[in-house]
């Protein structure tokens, strides 16, 4: 057996370390994700006033401080009992749904989709062709002109010439496993440089709301500060105006590079590379009107979608017996092997900083593919069209997604549908303004809030299910504890052995060049791994934290 370091797996937020033992084929037969920072950001938490806790823990990550910052708040909310206002549910939505469109796009084209497209390839496109080729993915291709691509073509030669490849500097160009076209990398690649664009504009819908990003500022304990902004015609034209951008791309560019990679990477698809053990589970959520919602909650066992449990968070534990913590969960680092690799030669051997959570015993999968499995298997009309559709364009079925392509195309999809649900959620809002109702706050006297409370939260977000507990005593959080997306889909094995999905994933691929493992990064890459937002500390010896267990105080809760 002969073993692969990669470290850092670049491309990603975060630390994170892999490691994998291949035969003589060339075949993963055992794998090891570390995520290689340690956080503790619960610790700074402690002590402060609860309504703080949205500023801090916004702070445990660079890209997703809007889902942290908000699942704090609404964990503090949940413990007082706080109900929010219609206004600032909607609008807390708002900036969630601009979230969503924004890093699913961030994250194909710039972190990921140089694992499928060769950039020296590209040079050696037909800008003619190009633009044939891509109309076959879409009706209307986006930013597809013959002139378009020759600027696409006559600005990487010039950085090549330049030699100054900025972000196209050490890939493994000309590596077998790729396999599109040099016609198919020029419009994946004209496509990488408007999504620069993209980003930009999206951005600012997020802060018309959100007060700024990174980092907002206008979510607070019972509700949103954006009220000017919701009053003024001309911010809701803005945001309206970018979320209709952002659609225009979504189905012109994102979804046709879906296809196209789909057509491009069939037996990979086929194949299921980088599938995992095929449990999946999402929290649902945000409301579409009064009987449904985006996002359907459930459960998923061993890919049989005849099947959906309800979500039960009770059923949530987390464990250290291989993360760097000791059974009371105080940190317990125990250094690296003499050759600077991980040790794992024993089963109880400890390489990660991220614990492993479980959901009744199981590791799952969590993020866009979960979603849409879920909400796919329980029929949610708002989201079948989409699957559908895709499906039928690419000839593919529904398992075919649980693959490291599959999971690319249920970001794309639910891109899509995403920009549909969001002009709904506007409408709402102008509705309630029209009669009347302009309230984002709920009152509250804070010294007359219970003393002791605890409270959580869970939500869908970009990557995955985040929740957030929060215990507080004497009006000052006396423990607080994050579970991520990557939290879940990066852990290390559990007592039992269990891999976690990204290391269930890369068993069994296929690696041609062992110097060039092109391949292993196509599967973890396929997650959007966040690893700043995946290392926490929490009391981690047997807690169940659908319960949350604290110390005991006197007062009642």
């Amino acid at each position: 057996m002969k073993k692969i370091v990669i470290d850092p797996v670049t491309r990603i937020e975060g630390h994170l370390r892999v490691e994998v033992e291949v035969d003589e084929g060339g075949v993963v037969r055992e794998a090891y994700a570390s995520g290689g920072l340690f956080r503790g950001i619960e610790i700074i938490l402690k002590n402060r006033d609860p309504r703080d806790a949205g500023l801090l823990a916004g702070r445990i990550c660079g890209v997703c401080t809007n889902s942290h910052f908000r699942a704090a708040v609404s964990s503090v909310e949940d413990a007082y009992g706080i109900e929010l206002p219609k206004n600032a549910q909607i609008i807390r939505d708002l900036i969630a749904m601009a979230l969503f469109i924004q890093d699913h796009v961030v994250h194909f084209y710039h972190l990921h989709s140089l694992d499928f497209v060769d950039v020296t390839s590209a040079l050696q496109a037909d800008a003619a062709l190009a633009l044939e080729e891509a109309k076959k993915y879409a009706k209307n291709p986006y930013a597809s002109s013959l002139s378009h691509y020759e600027a696409v073509l006559l600005k990487l030669q010039n950085f090549v010439k330049a030699g100054r490849l900025g972000p196209f500097a050490y890939g493994y160009w000309g590596h077998s496993a790729y396999k599109l076209t040099p016609e198919q990398n020029l419009i994946i690649i004209s496509h990488y440089l408007e999504a620069l664009k993209f980003q930009t504009e999206l951005s600012k819908a997020v802060a018309i709301f959100g007060g700024k990003t990174p980092h907002p500022q206008s979510i607070v304990v019972g509700g949103v500060t954006s009220v000017a902004d919701m009053l003024n015609p001309q911010r809701l034209n803005d945001y309206i105006f970018s979320i209709k951008e952002a659609k225009e791309f979504v189905d012109n560019a994102y979804l046709s590079d879906m296809k196209l990679l789909a057509a491009a990477y069939r037996d990979e698809i086929k194949a299921g590379t980088g599938r995992g053990a095929g449990n999946f589970f999402s929290v649902g959520g945000y409301a579409f009107d009064a009987t449904q919602q985006l996002f359907s909650s459930g459960v998923v066992y061993g890919h049989d979608f005849s099947k959906v449990e309800e979500f039960d968070e009770s059923k949530i534990t987390e464990e250290v017996d291989r993360a760097w913590y000791s059974a009371d969960g105080e940190v317990c680092y125990t250094d690296l092997n003499d050759d600077g690799t991980l040790k794992t030669a024993k089963s109880d051997d400890k390489y990660s900083w991220i614990k492993a959570p479980r959901y009744n015993g199981e590791a799952m999968e969590c993020g866009p593919l979960a979603r849409v499995f879920v909400s796919y298997a329980k029929s949610n009309e708002l989201i079948k069209p989409f699957v559908d559709e895709f499906l039928k364009d690419t000839d593919l079925e529904l398992t075919d997604l649980s693959s490291s392509v599959g999971r690319n195309a249920a970001r794309a999809i639910e891109s899509a549908y995403i920009c549909e649900y969001v002009f709904k959620l506007v409408s709402d809002l102008l509705q309630n303004i029209k009669h009347d109702d302009t309230q984002t706050w709920a009152k509250y006297e804070f010294e007359k809030l219970p003393h002791c409370a605890k409270g959580r939260a869970f939500f869908e977000v970009p990557r995955g299910v985040l929740s957030h507990f929060v215990s507080i005593k004497d009006q000052k959080i006396e423990n607080y504890s994050v579970i991520a997306p990557t939290t879940w889909n990066a852990s290390p094995k559990d007592r039992f052995g269990k891999r976690g999905a990204y290391e269930q994933a890369l068993i069994g691929i296929k690696i041609k060049d062992t110097a060039k493992p092109l391949e292993v990064l196509r599967v973890i890459h396929s997650f959007d791994p966040c690893l700043a937002c995946a290392v926490h500390v929490i009391d981690a010896k047997g807690v169940e934290l659908g319960n949350y267990k604290i110390k005991s105080v006197s007062c009642m809760v």
